[in-house]
């Protein structure tokens, strides 16, 4: 990790509100942005803001996720994930999500990320890959 990580950087990141992003089992009339699909993209902001600061050979994977979905936004819309980074404790990366939509805040959440090495986790994966054929 490059010492540019630091608590207090700042991204937002912006989404439509589209097909693949809003529930369907409610009706035409409440497509809605999905809390499942909230998370997936406030993922993808944090690991995308953290990895700019990583060191060749280094990624984050996530570790826990807390979100309150306040409102709904419709199917279309637009929405921002204004992410910060709150905490770093050695390989811990915590960040702070703010949604919005163009008229409200939306969602709110925390993420934690650890940063890894590519290579010990490739290893890591393919030996319980391995132990899970076997068992």
């Amino acid at each position: 990790m490059k010492d540019t990580l630091v608590p207090g950087l700042v991204s937002e990141v912006a989404h439509t509100v589209d097909d693949g992003r809003a529930i369907d089992f409610m009706g035409d009339e409440l497509r809605v942005y999905a809390t499942p699909c909230i998370v997936h993209d406030l993922e993808y902001a944090c690991r995308d803001l953290i990895l700019e600061h990583l060191e060749d050979g280094q990624d984050s994977v996530g570790a826990r996720v807390e979100i309150e979905h306040l409102k709904p936004t419709p199917m279309g819309a637009d929405v921002r994930h204004v992410v910060t980074v709150e905490e770093i404790k050695g390989r811990s990366v915590t960040c702070s999500v703010e949604v919005h939509d163009a008229l409200e805040k939306v969602a709110t959440a925390r993420h934690t990320r650890f940063i890894v090495e590519i290579a010990r986790l490739k290893k890591a994966v393919a030996q319980k890959r391995s132990a899970l054929d076997q068992a």
